[in-house]
């Protein structure tokens, strides 16, 4: 089950939509093409289509299963008294004062470059159920990290 927000689910929606209408075409055509230009056992061309052809099909599948499997959150109901999904939370790390902000999402919504993090990673595992002055040690590749619940909020 992939928990998510309605405006995440709407992105995968019109992704789906966006692959079955415009990209399933356009690698049916590029099929045809190349097969048009003769012997396909030594066409290029016709197997990399087919390949773009079949990985296209193994995401539509995937996005389809994802789709279904979804589970939009009603955040009218989410609180900011601890740290959930879809909460954002400011952070201090303990040591070198550092701060950061995230917000924890589900695993299809995560993109860190906007400080989306998903539900599944070590510090959003360490931060799930804490509140603001909370010390929470989370365990990440370079070793543990020390970090101090600053602020936790919700945006939408």
């Amino acid at each position: 089950m992939a928990y998510m927000t309605q405006k995440g689910y709407d992105k995968l929606v019109a992704e789906l939509q966006h692959m079955e209408t415009v990209d399933r075409p356009a690698a049916s055509a590029a099929i045809a093409e190349a097969r048009d230009k003769g012997d396909l056992s030594e066409n290029a061309e016709y197997d990399a289509a087919k390949e773009w052809q079949a990985k296209l099909e193994g995401k539509i599948a995937t996005l389809k299963q994802t789709i279904h499997d979804a589970k939009i959150i009603d955040t009218s109901k989410l609180n900011c008294e601890t740290v959930q999904i879809l909460t954002k939370v400011e952070l201090k790390n303990t040591k070198n004062n550092m701060k950061m902000a995230y917000t924890i999402v589900s695993e299809t919504e995560a993109n860190l470059r906007e400080g989306k993090i998903s539900v599944s990673t070590p510090i959003a595992q360490a931060l799930l159920g804490h509140k603001v002055g909370d010390i929470v040690a989370a365990k990440v590749p370079a070793g543990v990290v020390e970090l101090e619940v600053l602020n936790i909020s919700f945006e939408e």
